[in-house]
């Protein structure tokens, strides 16, 4: 049987994690439930943003756990996949807006071949 690409998270790695690195995975534990706790932006929200961003991370594990997180805050599955759509717009609109570095660079190169100068 293949393994896996991403083995599946379990209470025995979460236990490992923990063992290793105690007072960091605590910290760590602490900074994410202030950071999704409600605030200036709600749970839902918080928890929605995520969902976008994880899709542009490609996390897998925050895929799923902030996509259940979402569901559990009240999200609906429209506003989820709407995020989503969010993420690829703006993964996509980066590509679009960093071709002005290629077009730059292709037009600074066709200057120093035929021997322009800025």
């Amino acid at each position: 049987m293949d393994q896996p690409v991403y083995p599946p998270g379990t209470p025995e790695l979460s236990h490992r994690r923990h063992e290793l690195a105690p007072a960091i995975d605590d910290a760590f534990r602490a900074f994410s439930k202030q950071v999704f706790a409600d605030g200036a932006l709600p749970s839902k929200v918080k928890q929605i943003i995520a969902v976008a961003v994880a899709h542009v991370t490609q996390c897998p594990y925050c895929i799923r756990g902030h996509t259940n997180a979402a569901l559990r805050a009240g999200a609906r599955p429209e506003e989820v996949m709407e995020a989503i759509w969010v993420a690829a717009e703006m993964r996509a609109g980066g590509a679009f807006a960093h071709s002005t570095i290629a077009l730059s660079t292709m037009a600074e190169a066709n200057r120093s071949r035929s021997g322009e100068t800025k």
